[in-house]
Formats: C-alpha cells, structure tokens, sequence
C-alpha cells in the first residue's frame, strides 16, 4: 500500500510517496507560508497531486507542528505559526479527494523512527525534536500517545524557570526556551555581548548578527563562547530528560530535529547530565540515549504510516 506523508514546517512543505516498509519511493518540495493557513493548504494539495498521478495512493499522513485534536482532523494551536482552529483535514481532503489525516509533526517523527529507525525494538520511547524550539513525541507498549484531547507530548512548553524567558506559547520559561536552537543563539548572543573577548571567532563569523549555523561553525573552531552556549543547552536537556524519566520511565529517548546535526558539540555532555540527575541515581536502569536515524524524512515517513492507521 502506497500512502503519501507531508511535513509542514515554517518555510517549506515536503512530501513523499511511502510504501509499508517505510521506503520513500518519491519525493516533492514546495516553499509556503506558514503565516498564510490557506495558501499552505493550497501548497499541500499541490505537491499530493503531483506525487499521485499514476500511482495508486490510499491516503495521505499530514505531520503539522501545533496542537492537533483527538480526531486528528484541527489544528487547535501552533505556538510558533499562524493557525488557530485551523480544520486543515477537511481543507486538504477537499482538495485532493483522499482521505487525510493530521497528526502533530513530532508524533509522526517519533512514529517514524519508532516503526523505522532508532526507536525499533524498544517499546517506550520518548522521541525529541530539537530545532526552533522542542517537540515531543511518546510511544509506549506500541502505541502512540496523543492524551484525552490529542494535545499530549509537548514536552517543549514544561515550564522550567517560573517567570523566564517568553515563549512563542505565550508563557514564560517553558524548557524550548533554554534547550533548543533558539536557546543556542539566545545563549550565545548574551555570552558575547558580556565577553566579547570570548567570542572573537564568532563575531568576526557572525559578521554583525549571530545565527545558529555561526555558533556552530565557531564551536567546532573552538570558539569559547559558543562551546559554552552548547554546554548551557546540553545541561538544560540533561535536566529535562531526567524530569520526563521520572514520570514517565522510557527505555530511550531519541533525538532528531535540526540542532541534532551538531550532536558531537552537545549529546554527550547532554547524556551526562540526564545520568547524574536521574532521581534514584545508581538504583534504576538508565534509559538509553540515540540519534535519531530518519532524519529530516522521519516527520513524513511517520505520518505516511499513520495514515493507513486511520
């Protein structure tokens, strides 16, 4: 069975045809506005028809970045776009008459590398995608969790410093705040206005505006500043799994999304923190920590295979 997966971020649309072992067989890519609901709808529908034509396809995953309701039909809220009650199944099923099924991106990238990549043969699996901000995915006993109204798992907007940092939510402090690729800048931002002296090979990188592909270019230099705003992350994300494994117990968290490029700069100063703040320390297993596999394909592959689920 051929089934077609999109993966809808803030700047691009990009979609696959994926057959039951999770091979993409084809592949599309469409710029699109996220601050434009109706103009990504359009977008979706566009790059469906174009990988449908002349394959026999029997429904259609749509990973979304926002809270997607229990009928995995509405995108109740995005923090970080434009849709607010936004019924993107009925506008993209219309569109290209298949049936459609929407799931939240970080559920159909922990899907994906749960039934394909770095998550198989584990049965509870906390998946992270850490870029802009953080999303959560959780697979326990085979299944995935979604919470009673299907808005469970986003894990990014714990609050961890009471009254901190504002986030894209519209609260302060949430943990995508101090663990994620905005967090990176944000961090390294503030160590070289403080120390300019231990951010010379980032300035003159940066050129007047630091970015996160300079801060990791000028850590792999050596770069005092940015080597210590990835340390600030990794100690954050330490904290973080430790608090998620004290109350959900996973035998693996998985980390993908963008900052998990740089995962030499940050992962295993990040898995030391999560062992040395695990609650009962040296009296408990210790989940494993993975890479995840997929890459930026996990999001689409997941939510193809979602959608013979429907």
């Amino acid at each position: 069975m051929l089934t077609i997966g999109v993966d809808i971020g803030g700047t691009k649309v990009a979609a696959g045809v994926v057959d039951d072992d999770g091979t993409i067989v084809a592949q599309a890519l469409r710029p699109t506005a996220a601050d434009r609901p109706d103009v990504v709808a359009e977008t979706v529908a566009d790059v469906v028809r174009e990988l449908a034509q002349g394959r026999q396809i029997e429904a259609v995953g749509v990973g979304a970045a926002g809270f997607v309701d229990e009928t995995r039909s509405i995108v109740r809220f995005a923090p970080n776009l434009a849709w607010r009650e936004e019924p993107l199944q009925k506008k993209i099923g219309g569109l290209v008459g298949l049936p459609v099924v929407v799931e939240n991106d970080a559920n159909a990238m922990a899907w994906g590398e749960v039934r394909f990549g770095a998550g198989r043969g584990q049965s509870h699996v906390i998946c992270l995608t850490i870029g802009t901000g953080i999303g959560g995915g959780i697979v326990f006993d085979g299944r995935l969790y979604r919470g009673r109204w299907g808005m469970g798992a986003e894990l990014g907007h714990m609050q961890v410093v009471p009254d901190g940092r504002k986030c894209g939510c519209g609260r302060h402090g949430c943990w995508e705040q101090y663990a994620s690729g905005n967090a990176l800048v944000a961090d390294a931002r503030d160590i070289a206005a403080a120390h300019p002296e231990q951010a010379r090979i980032l300035i003159r990188l940066a050129g007047g505006r630091i970015e996160g592909e300079e801060v990791t270019e000028a850590a792999r230099q050596g770069d005092e500043a940015s080597l210590a705003a990835f340390a600030r992350v990794a100690d954050w994300l330490g904290q973080g799994m430790a608090d998620l494994a004290a109350v959900l117990d996973p035998g693996c968290f998985i980390l993908g999304g963008g900052v998990s490029r740089a995962a030499d700069l940050f992962v295993d100063r990040a898995r030391e923190a999560f062992e040395e703040r695990l609650t009962g320390k040296g009296h408990r297993p210790v989940a494993e920590v993975r890479l995840a596999e997929l890459g930026a394909s996990a999001g689409l592959v997941g939510a193809a295979d979602l959608a013979r689920k429907r």
